[in-house]
């Protein structure tokens, strides 16, 4: 299969750059990486969150068919791995958008941003507000970390990726807890892009059954950076030049290679504890997606097995702009097999 035109020439018209700041902060790096051991282990996970940790809504804005809420918490990511992430990120922001009237239980998907995905608007009116429309579902849209007061659009450094990870697992989990103790269910994750890659690291330390929905998104990262149409904006000269020149990189990232066990894709891949139901996850892919290439990788149904994949014709710029129904779709229907499966889970 080929790749989209759309997606080549999109990327063209794009002058932004990735990891201009090369890896990042060495002792970030290796606080991070020490952090990914912990994090990656789901049983430890279950105790990084406090079941009541605190949650809160700021504003209300009520409109024809829903209701708005803004709010906040602090970033638990902030209190296991102090300074790590920036001050402006410390505070993570939410909005959640409920319809007036449930139809039938009180279903809510968290939906994570891609890439450039500033503020709440855009998944507030391309996803949010058809889903309560179309099957009277609520929606909790969480920022960003570093999209925060328009903090900046790409990734200045090879560790704020990784923060990034972190931060978006851990933040998830409060969000997940606070909406069980608000008595919301069925719940469920979606993100499109980057957010449906963050969407499947956050749930694969969830410890019940939950329904994922990942949207042009793939089993890695890795081929996103270094063979897709992204792998261009990367500023390869700067992170061979700071590899070279230090050797604590050297050092830190062979040290997380080793605990992998494999090699550089794992820097980028889910972590190996799947999710708890697999048959709850319907990923929606582009054919021709050039941002995020499939060859060479291990495929979904290989770390996933039981997961459904349905593909759509076209590219990634295609599909996110003119297919969003189909993801809409996929997400009721991985809910409809949720309720189906564990009607009194909750």
């Amino acid at each position: 299969m080929g790749v989209s035109r759309l997606d080549v020439f999109y990327r063209q018209l794009l002058l932004t750059k990735l990891f201009i700041g090369g890896w990042g902060k060495p002792e970030d790096l290796k606080r991070i990486f020490e952090f990914r051991k912990i994090i990656g282990d789901r049983e430890k996970c279950k105790t990084l969150v406090p079941e009541d940790y605190p949650v809160y809504i700021n504003k209300t804005e009520e409109l024809a068919d829903c209701h708005i809420h803004d709010g906040f918490f602090f970033s638990p990511l902030e209190h296991l791995v102090p300074g790590i992430l920036p001050p402006e990120a410390v505070k993570a922001r939410f909005q959640f958008i409920v319809p007036k009237r449930w139809q039938k239980n009180r279903p809510v998907c968290i939906q994570l941003a891609g890439t450039g995905d500033h503020f709440f608007w855009r998944r507030r009116t391309l996803m949010a507000r058809p889903m309560v429309k179309e099957a009277g579902m609520g929606s909790l849209l969480l920022e960003n970390p570093y999209y925060i007061l328009l903090l900046r659009s790409c990734l200045k450094n090879v560790s704020d990726l990784f923060v990034m990870g972190g931060a978006l697992i851990l933040e998830s989990t409060v969000l997940l807890r606070w909406l069980e103790r608000e008595g919301y269910w069925p719940l469920g994750m979606t993100g499109i892009s980057m957010g449906g890659y963050m969407a499947s690291l956050a749930v694969t330390n969830w410890p019940k059954p939950i329904p994922l929905i990942p949207c042009l998104s793939w089993s890695t990262a890795s081929s996103v950076f270094t063979t897709g149409v992204l792998s261009k904006a990367v500023n390869w000269r700067q992170l061979e030049k700071q590899y070279a020149v230090n050797s604590v990189y050297e050092e830190e990232i062979i040290n997380l290679l080793e605990y992998c066990g494999v090699n550089l894709r794992c820097l980028f891949t889910p972590t190996p504890p799947v999710p708890v139901d697999t048959g709850l996850i319907i990923v929606v892919q582009a054919k021709e997606d050039a941002y995020v290439p499939r060859t060479g990788v291990l495929s979904l149904q290989e770390i996933w097995p039981g997961c459904e994949v349905r593909y759509l014709s076209g590219g990634h710029i295609s599909a996110y702009l003119f297919k969003q129904n189909f993801f809409r779709q996929a997400i009721y229907d991985a809910f409809n097999r949720f309720s189906l499966k564990y009607p009194n889970l909750h």
